[in-house]
C-alpha cells in the first residue's frame, strides 16, 4: 500500500513538541496516559489502511448523487458510521455522562487527520453528526438531549449545521428561514438551506439538523437568529417516528470531495416542519459559533490531511522516476551515464520540501490550537481565559493556512509529476480537486481574514496578540540557547516586530473611524500572519529536534530529527522572507480596492 502520511511524523509532534501527556495530569484525562494515546492512534490508522484508503480514488469515480428522490454514497459509508459508533469516536470528546470518552480535542485531532490523509471524503459522515450533538448537549434541555443524543452518539441518526441559504451566504443577518410558535411549544419551520455536507444519505434512519432561524417579530440582522433541533423524521408520541416535512431536493456535484454528498433541503413545503428551539430565543448565531469554530479547525485538519497524502504521492513518484541527469562540475551534463530519479534535482528537491513545510508546519499548528482548547476545557480555571484568547486568534489561521496553501503544496505536487500529474493515472489531480473546497467551506478566506484583522487582533484591546507574541518569545529563548539556531531565532524575532509594527499601522484608520481603509487588506495581513505563525511552529520543532539530538534522547534517528532542522531552514529561507513584500503592501498608501461610488475601473 502506498503511503499516505507518517506516524513518527505525527507522534513527534504530538508527544515531543506539544508534550499531550501534561494533560493527564488534569482530573477530565487522567485515564489516560501516553501507551493508551498511541494504541488509539495505531488502531485509527489500522482501519484507515483496510478500509478507508483502498476506496478513496472509487469514491472519487463513483460520486454522491441525488436519484429518485433519494441521495445515493458510496456502501463504505454504512461501514465507516458503524465503525465509528462502535469504537466511540463520534462523541469521542464528550463527557463520559452523555456516553462520550472525554478523549482530549488534540488526541481526536490527530485521529480525524489520519482518516482525512487516507481518504477525506468519510470523515464528515460522523464529524458533524458529533459536532451537532455536542451542540444539544451544550445548550439545549435535557428534553431534547435525552430525544436526540444517544441515536447519533449510536450512528443511527446523523446530524448536520445548517446555516446557508440561496441568498445569504457568509450574510448570516439575511436568513430568511421563518419559525412560528406552535401550542405544543414546537415551531413551525419554513425555507431552505443549500450546502448541507452530509445533509441525507440512506445509512441513517433519521437526520437531526441544527437549523438558524428567525422567529416570527424577532429583531432584524443577527441579533434576531435563533438555533432550531429539526429532524427529518420527528418523533410520536409512543416512541415512533413520521415524517417532518423536511425533503431533500438534489445533491450538489462538485468539483473535489465528490464521495461526500452536499445537499439542498427544504423545510416546511408542507407547512408541516416542526423544530424545537435550542436554549434561548436570538441567541442561535452564538450557539452555533462553538459548533464552526470546531468546524473552522476541521477544515483546517482536512486540508492538511488532503495536502499530505499528495506530498507522500509526490515523494514516491520521485524516487522512482528517472529523468534526465545531474549536473556536473562546469555545468556539464554527461549523456554517457545513467539517468537519474527526479528526485535529485535540486528544483524538484524545492518543490518537495516546501510540500513537507507546509504540511507538517500546519499539523503542528493544528495540534498547537486543539491543545489550547484542551488547557481551555480542563486546565485551571484562572487560565482558561489565557487559553480562550489563544484559541481566538489561532483559529481564523489554522483554517486558512493549511486551505490555501495546501493548495500550492498540491500545486507543487503535480508539478513534481509533471503531465502525469494532470491524468487520473495517479491521484494529484484528485487531492487537488480535493483541496480547493477547503478554502471555501466554513467561511472563505476573505471571511477569515475579516474576523483576524478586525476582530481577533483588536479585541481586548489586542490582549490576544499580546499572548501569542509570549508565546513565541518563549520558543525563541528556547531557540538561541542552541548556536545553530539563533539566526533563526533572530529571523523570527524580527518578523514579530514587523507584524506589530503593521499592526500599529493599520489601527492608526480604525481609530479614525476608516474602518473600511483598516480591513481592506485584510487577506493580505492574513497571509503575513500566517508565515509568522507557521514559522514560530517549526523552530519549535527544530529546537525540540536539536534537544534530542544534542542529549541523545532519540525516539527516533538521527535522519529524522536532522530533516526536521533541514525542513526549518527551508522554511526561513524561501516562506518567511515573504512577510517583507506584504509589510510593504499593506503600508501604501494607495487604497486601490476602496471606491466611494460606482466607478467603470473594474
Amino acid at each position: 500500500m502506498a503511503q499516505y502520511m507518517d506516524m513518527d511524523t505525527l507522534r513527534f509532534i504530538l508527544h515531543e513538541v506539544i508534550d499531550i501527556k501534561q494533560l493527564c495530569a488534569f482530573e477530565r484525562y487522567q485515564d489516560y496516559d501516553k501507551e493508551s494515546f498511541d494504541i488509539f492512534l495505531d488502531s485509527t490508522k489500522a482501519y484507515a489502511d483496510k478500509v478507508m484508503y483502498p476506496c478513496f480514488r472509487e469514491m472519487d469515480a463513483q460520486p454522491a448523487h441525488f436519484k429518485d428522490g433519494k441521495i445515493i454514497v458510496h456502501p463504505v459509508v454504512e461501514d465507516y458510521i458503524k465503525h465509528a459508533a462502535e469504537n466511540g469516536t463520534i462523541g469521542a470528546t464528550f463527557d463520559y455522562e452523555v456516553g462520550g470518552m472525554q478523549l482530549p480535542g488534540s488526541l481526536y485531532s490527530c485521529y480525524s487527520f489520519i482518516q482525512h490523509c487516507a481518504n477525506n471524503n468519510l470523515h464528515g459522515y460522523s464529524g458533524l453528526t458529533g459536532g451537532a450533538a455536542n451542540l444539544i448537549v451544550t445548550f439545549g434541555s435535557q428534553e431534547l438531549i435525552d430525544a436526540y443524543v444517544p441515536n447519533m452518539m449510536a450512528g443511527k441518526w446523523g446530524g448536520t449545521m445548517c446555516l446557508t441559504e440561496p441568498q445569504a451566504g457568509s450574510s448570516l443577518s439575511d436568513v430568511k428561514t421563518s419559525a412560528k410558535p406552535n401550542d405544543d411549544g414546537s415551531y413551525q419551520i419554513t425555507g431552505q438551506k443549500i450546502f448541507i455536507s452530509g445533509g441525507d444519505h440512506e445509512y441513517c434512519d433519521n437526520f437531526v439538523h441544527l437549523v438558524l432561524a428567525r422567529i416570527e417579530g424577532a429583531p432584524a440582522g443577527t441579533k434576531g437568529i435563533s438555533l432550531f433541533v429539526i429532524p427529518k423524521k420527528r418523533i410520536t408520541n409512543d416512541g415512533g417516528l413520521e415524517e417532518n416535512d423536511v425533503v431533500t431536493i438534489a445533491d450538489f456535484q462538485k468539483m473535489g470531495q465528490r464521495g461526500y454528498c452536499t445537499t439542498h433541503l427544504v423545510f416546511g413545503e408542507q407547512n408541516n416542519c416542526k423544530g424545537w428551539l435550542v436554549g434561548a430565543p436570538h441567541q442561535g448565531l452564538r450557539f452555533m459559533f462553538q459548533m464552526m469554530n470546531s468546524a473552522r479547525i476541521e477544515v483546517g485538519i482536512t486540508g492538511t490531511g488532503v495536502a499530505t497524502a499528495a506530498y507522500y504521492a509526490s515523494l514516491q513518484y520521485a524516487k522512482e522516476r528517472p529523468q534526465g541527469r545531474r549536473i556536473q562540475a562546469g555545468g556539464i551534463k554527461n549523456s554517457n551515464t545513467a539517468q537519474t530519479t527526479i528526485i535529485n534535482h535540486p528544483d524538484v528537491r524545492r518543490m518537495l520540501l516546501l510540500q513537507k513545510a507546509i504540511t507538517e508546519g500546519s499539523l503542528a499548528l493544528l495540534l498547537q490550537t486543539a491543545y489550547y482548547h484542551d488547557m481551555e476545557i480542563a486546565g485551571p480555571e484562572a487560565e482558561k481565559e489565557h487559553y480562550n484568547n489563544l484559541l481566538e486568534i489561532l483559529t481564523p489561521i489554522a483554517k486558512t493556512y493549511p486551505s490555501e496553501m495546501g493548495r500550492v503544496s498540491i500545486n507543487n505536487g503535480l508539478q513534481v509529476l509533471g503531465g502525469y500529474g494532470f491524468c487520473t493515472d495517479f491521484p494529484l489531480q484528485q487531492y487537488y480537486r480535493d483541496v480547493r473546497i477547503m478554502a471555501l467551506y466554513e467561511g472563505t478566506t476573505g471571511i477569515q481574514s475579516l474576523d483576524l484583522l478586525g476582530r481577533k487582533v483588536v479585541m481586548k484591546n489586542g490582549e490576544a496578540m499580546k499572548l501569542l507574541t509570549k508565546e513565541m518569545i518563549t520558543t525563541i529563548k528556547a531557540a538561541s540557547n542552541y548556536e545553530a539556531l539563533q539566526p533563526y531565532a533572530n529571523q523570527l524575532k524580527n518578523a514579530s516586530k514587523l507584524v506589530q509594527e503593521v499592526v500599529m499601522h493599520l489601527i492608526q484608520y480604525a481609530m479614525k473611524g476608516e474602518n473600511e481603509r483598516f480591513i481592506a487588506d485584510a487577506t493580505i495581513f492574513m497571509e503575513m500572519m500566517s508565515n509568522v505563525v507557521i514559522a514560530w511552529q517549526w523552530l519549535k520543532m527544530a529546537t525540540k529536534a536539536k534537544t534530542c539530538l544534542i542529549t541523545n534522547n532519540m525516539t527516533y534517528s538521527a535522519d529524522f530529527y536532522e530533516s526536521k532542522i533541514h525542513t526549518m531552514k527551508f522554511f526561513f529561507k524561501y516562506e518567511l522572507p515573504k512577510i517583507s513584500a506584504a509589510k510593504e503592501t499593506l503600508m501604501h498608501s494607495d487604497a486601490l480596492t476602496i471606491i466611494e461610488e460606482a466607478t467603470t475601473v473594474l
